[in-house]
């Protein structure tokens, strides 16, 4: 991919002072990390739906369904607001084409996960989740999200940046008049990535595809994007890897010699063990898979799903 990938991301985290105090979160490895392969589309619900700055916090009560904004002292309902500015920003992202979409951890109206919701006794639980987040999640069901904290975790920070890069080629793929073969083309170059995080899909889309003759084109492509990124959600784990990595193996045991067999194994068996990180094992099938030209291997986006120099797969 030469081109940045486009990405919505809560303005705060960019560096913006758009927060209800006046002040802004910047998240370095969102700005300096990630900012190497994605063009930020920032949006501040809250001062786009046409609130001040600075201006008074605000709180979601009421039900977890459908709850309300609510300044925090004064009490003033903002939820009317919101909600309109929500309905239509989703529409007008349409044209951003975007590829995923990162959070900011809590907030009233762009929070993910676990946002507080107060009840009328004043009791809070974690249970809520921002308006405008909500809304994204509703109008883009496939789009990858993420909270910008939940990113520091390596196994969460793999996944929606594997699931980005998985879903941009998607998209370009449906750009370039998709018909039934390029279907099959690209099912295969995803097959040991799918594998690796939810073999029951994996089975289910060979299926699809097989009988993809059968749907009607446009619904056949629906079905395809929503299960492949229903797959990729689904977090990979060592033992399913690991499976992977034998699985690859078959392709290549003819050529091996006794000792590249031996120390393939060898590494494999160090990674299940959660000795080594994966980068280790994939970086002695990569060089394997070069040596004996392995064309079937060669494509296959499991060996280099997102950019090395991103570090995704060197934790254990």
């Amino acid at each position: 991919m030469n081109s940045l990938i486009s990405v919505g991301v809560s303005s705060c985290l960019l560096g913006n002072p758009v927060r209800y105090d006046g002040g802004h979160k910047r998240d370095r490895y969102v700005t300096d990390i990630l900012g190497r392969y994605f063009r930020f589309v920032p949006v501040c619900p809250e001062v786009e739906c046409g609130l001040p700055v600075p201006r008074e916090a605000m709180r979601l009560i009421g039900d977890a369904d459908d709850p309300q904004l609510v300044t925090n002292r004064t009490g003033v309902d903002h939820s009317a607001q919101m909600k309109e500015f929500c309905a239509s920003k989703v529409v007008e992202l349409e044209n951003e084409d975007l590829c995923g979409f990162i959070f900011k951890r809590a907030s009233p109206s762009s929070g993910l996960y676990r946002v507080k919701l107060y009840h009328p006794s004043g009791h809070a639980q974690k249970n809520g989740r921002g308006l405008f987040a909500a809304a994204v999640v509703k109008h883009y069901p496939h789009l990858p999200v993420e909270e910008e904290g939940r990113l520091h975790d390596a196994l969460l920070r793999e996944n929606f940046i594997e699931r980005v890069f998985s879903y941009r080629r998607w998209k370009d793929f449906l750009q370039d008049k998709p018909d039934y073969k390029k279907l099959i083309r690209f099912h295969t170059r995803q097959k040991l990535l799918i594998m690796a995080h939810s073999p029951q899909h994996y089975t289910a889309l060979g299926k699809l595809v097989a009988e993809g003759k059968k749907k009607p084109g446009d619904q056949l492509l629906a079905i395809y994007e929503e299960r492949f990124m229903e797959a990729l959600s689904v977090f990979s784990t060592v033992k399913k890897n690991k499976n992977v990595l034998h699985h690859i193996m078959g392709y290549f045991k003819e050529e091996l010699t006794h000792d590249e067999k031996a120390e393939l194994l060898e590494v494999i068996g160090e990674y299940g063990k959660s000795m080594v990180p994966l980068t280790v094992p994939l970086t002695l099938v990569n060089h394997y898979v070069r040596k004996y030209d392995v064309s079937y291997l060669k494509n296959q986006f499991y060996l280099a799903p997102h950019p090395a120099e991103l570090m995704l797969r060197n934790h254990v």
